[in-house]
């Protein structure tokens, strides 16, 4: 890990040296860009609504309500009950873990393809608006937020980007 920022660190300072005082150098998080998009959180409430989601939550939420009780009643009442009390108890509690893990599998899977639709539809205009404002900022060298250390906030182009993604996608 160290190896690892002390490359970055050699890295930032190689970039500098060789950028001239004329070269603007500006960061993204391209994720957080495209993610914060008016369009993007659209789509990511439209999703959250529909009766399939809601089925899902409904069914992650009801099974580790389940869940909960089924322990609480365990502890409670695990000293009277025999062998087999318990290991009818303990099976029915790991069918019903199995039903919440296979529901919040299935909620995760489908907020991943989402990212995914999400990232899909948006990458011709979250491109044009990058290029739209990287040119209108004069930048001659753009880096990943995530790979660099420290970057003034004024480098920071993101919000500028998701402005004028919302601008292009409200149009279009």
């Amino acid at each position: 890990m160290k190896y690892i920022k002390l490359l970055s660190i050699v890295f930032l300072v190689a970039i500098a040296t060789i950028a001239s005082s004329e070269d603007k150098i500006a960061v993204i998080d391209m994720q957080q860009a495209m993610f914060a998009s008016n369009y993007a959180q659209n789509m990511a409430k439209e999703a959250s609504e529909s009766a399939d989601f809601v089925a899902l939550r409904a069914k992650a939420e009801s099974s580790a309500a389940d869940l909960q009780a089924m322990a609480k009643e365990a502890e409670t009442k695990r000293l009277t009950w025999s062998t087999e009390e318990a290991a009818e108890h303990q099976k029915k509690m790991s069918y019903t873990k199995a039903d919440y893990d296979l529901a919040v599998q299935k909620i995760q899977g489908e907020q991943q393809q989402l990212q995914q639709k999400i990232m899909q539809e948006l990458t011709p205009q979250f491109q044009e608006a990058l290029s739209e404002v990287a040119k209108g900022e004069g930048i001659t060298l753009l880096l990943r937020r995530e790979s660099v250390i420290i970057a003034d906030p004024k480098n920071d182009l993101t919000a500028k980007v998701v402005d004028k993604l919302n601008q292009i996608t409200l149009e279009k």
